[in-house]
């Protein structure tokens, strides 16, 4: 059985940031796509379906938080999870972008392997939410399940 790479959406317009995080979950062992604005990123992940987007909250065009939302509001995209990037710590700025639908909320300066490690729990999370579904669908193909 082949080994899936999960694939993670970037999209930052500080190209700096961007390739930091891209090399950081590339040496992790997770294949990356990356955007350098909003629309951009709407467009790939409806596109590629990746397993986690990590979005900069403060992108031209589109910001993280709306296209948060429109990944939220569009069917195919809906499940895929959301971390944001942002410089504020605002409380009423992270519950705004909690309230849009992502899952986690990074303030930059950001520690990589922390970003990383967040990468992998919120795959971990999705992964075992999906696990019951996977299994009912086995037993309603081995026909235990009505």
């Amino acid at each position: 059985m082949e080994r899936h790479r999960p694939l993670v959406l970037v999209a930052d317009d500080d190209e700096d940031i961007l390739e930091l995080v891209r090399f950081r979950l590339a040496r992790s062992g997770y294949d990356t796509i990356c955007a350098h604005d909003g629309t951009q990123a709407l467009s790939l992940a409806a596109e590629r379906l990746p397993d986690v987007v990590v979005l900069d909250v403060s992108m031209p065009g589109l910001d993280g938080v709306e296209v948060t939302e429109r990944l939220r509001s569009n069917e195919t995209t809906k499940h895929i999870p959301v971390i944001l990037l942002t410089a504020s710590a605002n409380p009423a700025d992270v519950s705004k972008g909690l309230a849009a639908g992502a899952e986690d909320y990074v303030t930059k300066p950001f520690s990589p392997e922390m970003l990383e490690s967040r990468v992998s729990a919120i795959l971990k999370a999705a992964a075992a939410l999906r696990e019951p579904a996977r299994l009912n669908n086995a037993l309603r193909r081995a026909g235990a399940v009505g």
